[in-house]
Parts: structure tokens; C-alpha cells; sequence
């Protein structure tokens, strides 16, 4: 029996595209596929494959941006919080950080009911490199600790 040479080819191709179909590249998940931030910033897979926190520094306007996401990074996942609580180190000093729940009507996410939190302190505009840790976070029953992102980021 032959295989028609563009059915293989099709087959070939596929088999080459990652496992989540995403073809660009960025930070790897434990089962050894990627996936990109959707609003570019950093991406930190929390759990074993269940979500992910997006973290955006926005450094003209001096704000960080958080937004919870599904494992993939595709769909937001809303939490029933007012705020997500950070600490952030510069220069060894640390700096406790309130990212505020952020309402969009376009989604009809509401304050308390969200999936992105922001927070603007004028300290953000400068030019210091700094960590930050969210110590807890809880997403849908599953608790994480000591989520930690670097900025400006590590290149990969």
C-alpha cells in the first residue's frame, strides 16, 4: 500500500508543530511545549500545568499588571479577590505592593470577580531592576506560594 506523498507530508508537519499548536517561541512548560504571554510580559507557569501569571511592567506609565490565566495562557481565569498582594525588592529594600482588582466592562469583569490586577507606584518608572513575589495566591481551590518574577526579564 503507498501513501499518497501530500497526506505524509501533511503528517509530517504536524508532527513537528508543538504539542499546544503554538509555533512561536517562549518559556517551556515541564512537558516540554510553550506558550506565549498575551500581553508580552512574563509568564510564570504555577502548578503542574494548571495556570499561569502573566506580570507586565509598564515602566513610562509605572505600573505592573498581573493577569491570571489558564494553563495554555489562552483564557483568563477570574478570582473573587479585590487585590493581589506583592512584595517587591529593590536594591535589597523591600517594597510591599497592593495590585488592585481592575473592572472591564468589555468582559464584563467586575471588581472581585477578574482576572487582572494593577497597581502604579512612581518607583516603577526608573530604571532599577527588582524581583517580585506574590507569596500566596489561590485560584480555584489550588493554593501557590512564592510566585517570583524578575524584571526587567531574564533573557532566555
Amino acid at each position: 500500500m503507498q501513501i499518497p506523498l501530500r497526506l505524509l507530508f501533511a503528517l509530517l508537519l504536524l508532527a513537528l508543530l508543538p504539542a499546544c499548536g503554538r509555533k512561536d517561541p517562549a518559556p517551556t512548560h515541564s512537558g516540554g511545549h510553550s506558550h506565549v504571554a498575551p500581553h508580552g510580559g512574563t509568564l510564570i507557569e504555577l502548578g503542574a500545568h494548571a495556570y499561569n501569571l502573566e506580570l507586565l511592567r509598564d515602566r513610562p506609565a509605572g505600573k505592573l499588571t498581573a493577569w491570571v490565566l489558564d494553563g495554555h495562557a489562552e483564557n483568563f481565569v477570574r478570582l473573587p479577590v479585590p487585590a493581589l498582594e506583592a512584595v517587591a525588592t529593590v536594591g535589597g529594600a523591600p517594597r510591599p505592593l497592593s495590585l488592585k482588582a481592575v473592572a472591564n466592562a468589555a468582559t464584563g469583569e467586575t471588581v472581585g470577580n477578574t482576572s487582572q490586577f494593577e497597581v502604579q507606584a512612581d518607583w516603577l518608572k526608573g530604571p532599577e531592576a527588582f524581583t517580585v513575589v506574590v507569596p500566596s495566591l489561590e485560584i480555584r481551590g489550588s493554593s501557590f506560594k512564592d510566585i517570583k518574577a524578575t524584571f526587567p526579564a531574564a533573557a532566555k
